[in-house]
């Protein structure tokens, strides 16, 4: 770096040297943030919006929609797995998902005489069946996409989550990358030119989503400590000898239904697995005490032919490692709280996903001015694509292969 010299009462001062530290952190947070900008931002968005998937379902399904004001006391289990059972094409009933909110029906997953996997839409408090919906909707397509790029679970997986060490990456760079970042939090956006206002944007969404980083990152990290083998040991489950070979009467569903909201009358049951011809467990999970766990980790079992209450368990009793495993969901996608979590989690989503283009942005327009270009908002991206290097090859051929198996997806090709 070249010195700068000034005059201050005829003695000379040279002004210091960028240190070298600090020039190798902007380079790794820009490499980081440039290279994989593509992809990371589709994995961020995708996650984004996986965290309102329900809410888009209820928009495109009509039959997902009831009248609050028609909702009176409790989730009718029993009635609507009834019901489901006998709703016509039906082959078989495995599981009842509890409404969102107020606003939708009970979701009952379903299968046909050929195996095809669907949804029944019931009224929680009649019982009735509303009407049908497809297995692949906005939820399935948004978390196969943002979970594991619809490849294999084993392959997929360990490349979405790969992306947290690079957040983690730009996130601890951002630190010496921008001096007293803590004052950054009121700064208002200034409209001088492009460049300007996406670097603006860039430090003040960065400032007010570092917690919000650090959490995404660190839940992903633990998904692909997860996807090599270092998931948390089994919660205690209750196996029966040999299948029963009929099917249970109404009367007998009921009982059992009833047996198991007795064993823990203030679970607040979020879904149930439902016995078949096959494994005549109905097991129900929930929330109770415990917090920042999955509705799993809260269960009761009980024997649908005897209406016999096999095992209880409680997420309070879950050992470290387990429970390490059980908040991660929680928190990554915000759904702990309902949609007190739920809204400011898809906020900071947003925001993220606005830093990876607002820092491939930035990149391409302070090409343009050093080129001599005119710095324009519309002229944004114009260098993203160059400055990629190899790597753009990396991101569009992930996103191509996600795509082709959307399609199986869609179309159920293994």
């Amino acid at each position: 770096m070249e010195m700068a010299r000034a005059m201050d009462g005829g003695t000379q001062v040279r002004a210091k040297p960028a240190p070298k530290a600090a020039r190798t952190w902007w380079k790794v947070h820009q490499w980081v943030g440039l290279k994989i900008s593509l992809f990371m931002t589709f994995i961020l968005f995708t996650g984004t919006l996986a965290v309102m998937s329900a809410e888009i379902d209820w928009l495109l399904q009509p039959s997902l929609r009831v009248a609050p004001s028609t909702v009176e006391g409790p989730v009718a289990w029993a009635r609507i797995a009834e019901n489901a059972i006998e709703y016509p094409g039906v082959a078989k009933a495995s599981s009842i998902e509890a409404p969102t909110a107020s606003a939708f029906a009970a979701k009952v997953t379903v299968e046909d005489a050929e195996g095809e996997l669907f949804f029944l839409h019931a009224h929680p408090t009649t019982g009735e069946i509303q009407g049908t919906g497809p297995w692949v909707g906005a939820r399935r397509v948004l978390r196969n996409m943002h979970r594991h790029l619809n490849l294999p679970v084993w392959i997929g997986v360990p490349i979405v989550t790969s992306l947290a060490f690079l957040l983690l990456v730009t996130l601890v760079s951002s630190f010496v990358v921008y001096k007293k970042w803590w004052r950054g939090f009121a700064k208002p956006l200034r409209t001088r030119d492009a460049r300007t206002w996406w670097g603006d944007f860039h430090r003040l969404a960065g400032v007010w989503s570092l917690w919000f980083v650090a959490l995404i990152s660190l839940t992903s990290v633990w998904y692909f400590v997860e996807s090599l083998g270092g998931d948390a040991p089994r919660q205690p489950s209750v196996e029966l000898e040999g299948p029963t070979g009929t099917t249970l009467a109404p009367a007998d569903l009921a009982a059992a239904f009833e047996a198991a909201l007795a064993a823990n009358p203030d679970l607040r049951v979020q879904g149930a697995l439902l016995p078949t011809a096959d494994d005549p467990l109905l097991q129900l999970h929930g929330d109770y005490e415990a917090v920042l766990v999955r509705p799993r980790s809260n269960a009761v079992w009980v024997d649908s032919r005897t209406a016999e209450v096999l095992l209880t368990t409680d997420g309070r009793d879950l050992g470290l490692h387990q429970r390490i495993g059980e908040m991660a969901d929680p928190l990554h996608f915000g759904y702990f709280g309902g949609y007190w979590t739920k809204v400011p989690w898809f906020l900071f989503g947003l925001a993220l996903t606005g830093l990876a283009v607002s820092g491939a942005a930035i990149y391409s327009l302070r090409i343009a001015r050093e080129r001599g270009s005119a710095v324009q908002l519309s002229r944004a991206f114009s260098g993203m694509w160059q400055g990629m290097g190899h790597w753009r090859w990396l991101s569009v051929g992930l996103l191509v292969v996600a795509s082709v198996f959307l399609v199986f997806l869609f179309t159920g090709i293994p």
